[in-house]
């Protein structure tokens, strides 16, 4: 049953609703830190990985069976006074956080159902992933990839076989079919990495990656399309930079970029989540104090931190008070946070998870 609102929350709730969180633990009795933000912090949002990258150990890091993380998710539900959205990048292929190692049913990358390029297996295959994803208690998949395959040396996107195609028409036909599934079986979807990082030579998570001579506006033919389909739940930002649309920021940061072009050049009216906020063409970049605030002011709703490239035990409280003290200062209208929790409820009531 959707939950009733809070008639009048303040502005750090406000907030802490606009935050997607990584941590670490994989029972309710590791997880002390993460309930902590959701009890006192309201949290918007977790996400999951199934490995601990931060250390360099590998270790479990909140998968290591549907059972598992089925009680997992139900526990930090129990904590959230506005329920939590549970994301994850479950693609399929390479990046796949439920494996068959933990006893998950096997996946396809993007790559491979465009090489097929059958919508209705590209459905078919949704339609499983979703399933798998709501059975464990995870209501959004962080996908589809709806960069083109523009690049052969593209480490991230065509090195990790996450592209569909290099043809815009072939992404959108494969994407429309993957949202179709999820949506069949009440899951949301987020299409990535807007403005298009299909054309990139570098990889966001290790430094500041420059696609100014690279990227072609048919990049933006996907999002534009499924936009218009109405078949955007969310959109994520890209961390490129990009000098013909901002030559001074990442498109994260750009104004431009986010308001300009994607909300009113193509009309999104969703939530805009931005990729991890801790990857180095960010966090090497501009650090904390700087990128939490330009993101919201560019036009960013929801910060993901996975707090898995580095950890920070306390990234939640630290992020809100960021915030809290820009709008304070005036430099953020609180009317500016507004928008993006309206945006971010609105979201919830499409998982069915507010009234």
């Amino acid at each position: 049953m959707p939950v009733a609102l809070p008639s009048a929350p303040s502005l750090r709730e406000k907030i802490g609703q606009l935050l997607n969180v990584g941590f670490r633990g994989c029972r309710p009795a590791e997880c002390s830190l993460i309930a902590r933000d959701i009890r006192e912090h309201q949290i918007g949002a977790v996400v999951l990985f199934d490995q601990e990258m931060a250390d360099g150990s590998a270790r479990r890091r909140n998968v290591e069976s549907p059972a598992q993380v089925r009680e997992l998710l139900t526990h930090l539900q129990s904590l959230a006074r506005v329920p939590l959205l549970t994301s994850i990048d479950q693609e399929g292929g390479r990046v796949n956080r439920l494996k068959t190692d933990y006893g998950f049913p096997p996946s396809i990358s993007h790559e491979e159902l465009g090489r097929l390029d059958q919508p209705a297996e590209t459905y078919r295959h949704a339609v499983a992933t979703a399933e798998t994803l709501r059975s464990v208690g995870l209501n959004w998949n962080l996908a589809p990839v709806v960069d083109l395959d523009a690049n052969p040396d593209n480490p991230i996107i065509k090195g990790k076989r996450r592209s569909f195609s290099p043809d815009p028409d072939a992404v959108t036909r494969h994407a429309v079919e993957f949202v179709r599934g999820h949506r069949d079986r009440g899951v949301l979807t987020c299409a990535k990495h807007f403005p298009g990082h299909g054309s990139a030579r570098g990889d966001t998570h290790l430094g500041l990656v420059d696609v100014t001579t690279s990227w072609h506006e048919r990049e933006l033919l996907p999002f534009r399309r499924l936009i218009e389909g109405g078949w955007c739940d969310a959109v994520m930002s890209a961390h490129v930079f990009n000098a013909r649309l901002d030559p001074e920021r990442p498109a994260t940061l750009s104004r431009a970029v986010i308001t300009g072009l994607l909300r009113e050049q193509l009309g999104f009216t969703g939530v805009i989540t931005s990729d991890d906020m801790e990857m180095k063409a960010i966090s090497s970049q501009y650090g904390l104090e700087n990128s939490v605030p330009a993101a919201i002011e560019a036009g960013i709703d929801m910060l993901c931190f996975g707090n898995n490239l580095s950890y920070d035990p306390d990234i939640a409280p630290r992020a809100i008070a960021v915030l809290e003290g820009a709008v304070r200062s005036g430099r953020i209208p609180e009317s500016r946070i507004d928008a993006s929790y309206q945006r971010v409820l609105a979201l919830k009531r499409r998982a069915g998870l507010v009234a």
